[in-house]
């Protein structure tokens, strides 16, 4: 099974380099953007299997983002997480009614971040586990 693909949109570069490199650790393939734009143009190119939003971006908000694709026939599947500094309650509950599929607060731990991922990507696919390099290995029942 082909790892799934995740697409960050981050504008603070450090932070969009440590997700991915923890994505990829974790046997995920990443595509990343800086804004709502570069975005868009790597949704129109391939289809990732979720996308990590922040929501205070240069050009547009995540929250619009999130609406957008939620509204967008092609899209409106496509699982998403918020990831925001924006931690109030009002604005969990936006981003949620918005479309999010999931939402975490900056800062952030890793682990829990990876761990809402594959959960999300397990909603999305039905209860099957995403492909990644944690699966179990082949007939030791143990993790890889």
């Amino acid at each position: 099974m082909p790892a799934k693909q995740v697409l960050i949109v981050e504008d603070e570069r450090p932070i969009r380099e440590m997700i991915a490199f923890g994505l990829k650790r974790a046997g995920f393939e990443v595509r990343e953007a800086e804004d709502c734009r570069a975005a868009r143009a790597a949704l129109a190119d391939t289809r990732p299997d979720l996308v990590l939003v922040d929501w205070m971006l240069p050009d547009m908000s995540g929250l619009e983002l999130t609406r957008a694709l939620k509204r967008d026939r092609e899209t409106r599947e496509l699982p998403v997480i918020m990831l925001t500094a924006r931690a109030e309650e009002g604005d969990k509950v936006a981003g949620l009614e918005g479309g999010a599929d999931d939402y975490v607060t900056k800062p952030f731990s890793p682990r829990e971040l990876l761990a809402r991922i594959r959960s999300v990507l397990r909603r999305s696919t039905g209860g099957q586990q995403p492909a990644t390099a944690a699966e179990a290995a082949p007939g030791t029942g143990r993790t890889a």
